[in-house]
């Protein structure tokens, strides 16, 4: 069992790292093929000449896959913030694996060393494949009504002071959040510094419109999360995997007298399957919004006269 376990974590671990590190990919061939692999991989060598039932397979395949976890851990190559997005994919991938894996080697015995070595060519080949794909930009829009009319909340949108310190768990857990805002200069040849734990987002400014719109593109952008490791991690995902291209801030003076603020972020991420990791992202950009709109809102509603409904 230990030496299934241990060929088919080392072969993974080879395959993770020529993936992220030689090929420079997060996607399908690590985080669905990869663990498909540990899942079959670990069961096939295990029951190739005696047969394996389903409960074993599981069971070898999930120890398989928490060393797999530990060695990522150990040897800096991941955070426990990854890991843990990543672990309801794992776990249901690495599941299947050991059901495929148990049902090749109990019924189709001849075929389960030719499944094993095309499975293990096929994640790097994906990955290469991968590599060509262009990710979709996508946008995330949140918004909050102020107590406050729209000259008062522009003010408040182009530069703000300290924040609170965050309650949300993402935050504590490692995720940036941003701490304040400065702007530099008026008008379109403004440039504005929202500030995060992990550095500025430096935002030149591209629309300049009074109390009404303000849009800018991000020319320099800083890690997105401090990874949790007893290590200083670096790992590639945090450069260049989430990609923040440009914002807005749009304010509507409402009928009462009150105003609408909607905060846009415009992004992609070269993170995939898409579908799965834009649910994080776009959860993540939102409480992001909500903290900087909820602190405009409180500056905004302190700084105004009472609105006349």
């Amino acid at each position: 069992m230990w030496i299934s376990i241990g060929i088919t974590v080392i072969i993974s671990e080879l395959l993770t790292l020529w993936g992220i590190y030689g090929i420079g990919q997060y996607g399908i061939a690590l985080f669905i093929l990869t663990p498909l692999f540990i899942g079959a991989g670990s069961s096939i060598l295990y029951g190739y000449k005696r047969g394996i039932i389903p409960r074993t397979a599981r069971r070898i395949a999930f120890l398989t896959l928490l060393i797999y976890i530990a060695c990522l851990l150990l040897f800096a190559i991941e955070g426990l913030i990854c890991i843990a997005m990543a672990a309801p994919v794992g776990l249901l991938l690495t599941w299947i694996g050991s059901i495929l894996g148990a049902g090749i080697v109990n019924k189709k015995r001849n075929t389960a060393v030719p499944v094993l070595i095309l499975l293990t060519c096929t994640i790097p080949a994906v990955a290469f494949i991968e590599e060509a794909h262009q990710p979709a930009l996508v946008s995330v829009t949140t918004s909050i009504e102020i107590h406050a009319a729209p000259e008062v909340v522009w003010q408040n949108v182009l530069e703000f002071p300290q924040l609170d310190e965050p309650d949300e768990f993402i935050f504590k857990a490692g995720i940036a959040y941003p701490t304040h805002a400065t702007i530099v200069g008026k008008g379109r040849n403004a440039v504005r510094y929202c500030n995060f734990t992990t550095g500025s987002f430096v935002e030149p400014i591209t629309v300049w419109d009074p109390p009404h719109l303000l849009k800018f593109r991000v020319e320099e952008q800083p890690e997105p999360m401090k990874e949790l490791s007893f290590w200083d991690i670096d790992a590639p995902h945090l450069h260049d995997y989430f990609i923040s291209k440009q914002g807005q801030f749009k304010l509507t003076k409402l009928p009462n007298g009150n105003t609408q603020l909607e905060g846009t972020t415009w992004y992609y991420h070269n993170i995939s399957p898409a579908f799965y990791w834009q649910l994080w992202s776009e959860y993540i950009v939102h409480t992001i919004h909500r903290r900087v709109l909820a602190h405009i809102k409180k500056s905004a509603e302190h700084n105004a006269s009472p609105v006349q409904s």
